[in-house]
């Protein structure tokens, strides 16, 4: 079978949230995957045939860090286009969320944790960077 009668590829979209503490702290986690594995970024992931890019981001970080959290407004819409893949990252303001964050998905993320905004981690996921600046 050759290239030209296979489909083309598609892009992937990622859903996360911005969540927020009480002292205004960002809750981020360390990627341990491509695109961006070891970068600092807002929690989220994959989204499923037939799911609302809300209901990912608040399915995703249950199950990547075992917290509820309700997703608000939308941050920001962050276009990753490199030559081996491309990704559109929708990112939420979330509304609040409930629980204590703990990695439960181990073979994903490598660490989380909350930080000032005038003191975040680095490298950051271009997601990230990007709902920094609309907060």
């Amino acid at each position: 079978m050759s290239d030209e009668s296979l489909p083309p590829p598609r892009p992937r979209i990622g859903c996360g949230a911005a969540v927020l503490d009480a002292q205004g702290r960002l809750l981020l986690v360390q990627r341990r995957r491509a695109p961006e594995a070891d970068h600092w970024g807002v929690p989220g992931g994959k989204l499923d045939w037939g799911e609302s890019a809300r209901t990912c981001a608040e399915r995703e970080i249950a199950e990547e860090l075992g917290i509820t959290v309700v997703a608000g407004a939308v941050l920001a819409v962050t276009d990753m286009i490199a030559p081996d893949h491309h990704w559109v990252a929708v990112t939420y303001r979330a509304e609040r969320f409930e629980g204590q964050p703990a990695v439960q998905e181990p073979q994903a993320l490598a660490d989380w944790g909350w930080f000032a905004l005038d003191a975040l981690p680095s490298p950051l996921t271009r997601a990230t960077q990007d709902a920094v600046a609309a907060l």
